[in-house]
């Protein structure tokens, strides 16, 4: 049986565990969070290298992209390093694959027409697969990258002008600490549902990071469509409460629960037999093709949907 770990510096109140069998082999698939705390998962993965089959990197992204340019952060280098036998990712790969895929999914099936649908991406340099294929359907975006991430209220609705804009400041801003970046530990238990209420009250879809999502998700998300990942069952119930119409997240419902994609991925990898630098996107999706895996579709408030 393969065993994947999500080492997380998130809230270890998301922790889950499941058995799940994937192309015949069987699974554990764990996710066990450090509150914010660093170092605690450096010693993790290093009491654990070597005895798992793959790591997924929880709670801090390894690697940003604008265009066809990668952007390390500084702090996720560390944890990375820490594992030297097992491989270690980021869920980058499936950013740049599963989730194009999903988009083009709940077009093609006919669940959302994204023309002209209004997209609130909250960080279109996390999730670039799902922006570029939002933009290729004809969405109107708005990206919150620095909206978001930095606190500056600048939406941004141009693909070109944000490779542009990071070419500039990424190179500055994957050096800062993560926790100025991403709510991490505790921070993300708290909510302030008013702060960005407008740009969520304009949009059609909220679309990336869940955690970025609920951290500034209003009252009231009446009618809102949510595509995401890594929900839980307390997650889901809080949309419903709050009004959302339809989650749709990119992996799937595993016992309940939609694990991140830097989980997804490493259980990709562990099939594959490869680390993340040797895996090409169409590696992941030969796998992908295989395996079926389809997005979750959940109706939470209406059954249907214009």
């Amino acid at each position: 049986m393969k065993r994947i770990v999500s080492v997380s510096i998130g809230s270890s109140t998301r922790n889950n565990k499941v058995e799940v069998e994937i192309l015949g082999e069987k699974f554990i698939i764990e996710r066990i969070g450090t509150d914010g705390d660093v170092n605690a998962a450096k010693k993790l993965i290093k009491e654990l290298d070597g005895k798992v089959d793959a790591f997924g990197m929880g709670g801090i992204d390894l690697y940003l992209f604008a265009g066809n340019k990668r952007y390390v952060i500084k702090d996720a280098i560390p944890l990375k390093n820490a594992a030297k036998v097992t491989p270690i990712v980021d869920g980058s790969g499936l950013k740049n694959t599963l989730e194009r895929k999903v988009v083009k999914y709940i077009q093609d099936k006919g669940i959302i027409d994204l023309r002209n649908k209004k997209v609130l991406i909250v960080s279109a340099m996390d999730r670039f697969g799902m922006t570029q294929a939002f933009s290729e359907y004809g969405a109107d975006l708005t990206m919150g990258d620095l909206i978001f991430a930095l606190g500056i209220p600048f939406p941004i609705h141009s693909l070109k002008f944000l490779y542009s804009l990071a070419a500039i400041a990424a190179p500055i801003i994957v050096r800062l600490p993560f926790k100025m970046l991403y709510p991490t530990g505790d921070k993300q238990l708290t909510i302030n549902s008013s702060k960005y209420a407008k740009y969520y009250n304009n949009a059609d879809i909220i679309a990336g990071d869940y955690l970025f999502i609920k951290k500034y998700m209003p009252e009231n998300m009446q009618g809102k469509i949510i595509l995401t990942n890594t929900v839980t069952k307390e997650d889901v119930k809080m949309m419903k409460e709050r009004g959302v119409k339809l989650l749709i997240t990119t992996t799937p419902n595993l016992n309940g629960r939609s694990f991140g994609t830097n989980v997804m991925e490493a259980v990709l990898i562990s099939l594959a037999g490869k680390k993340q630098d040797e895996m090409k996107p169409e590696d992941y999706n030969l796998l992908l093709d295989k395996i079926g895996f389809e997005p979750r579709v959940e109706y939470l408030n209406e059954v249907t949907i214009s």
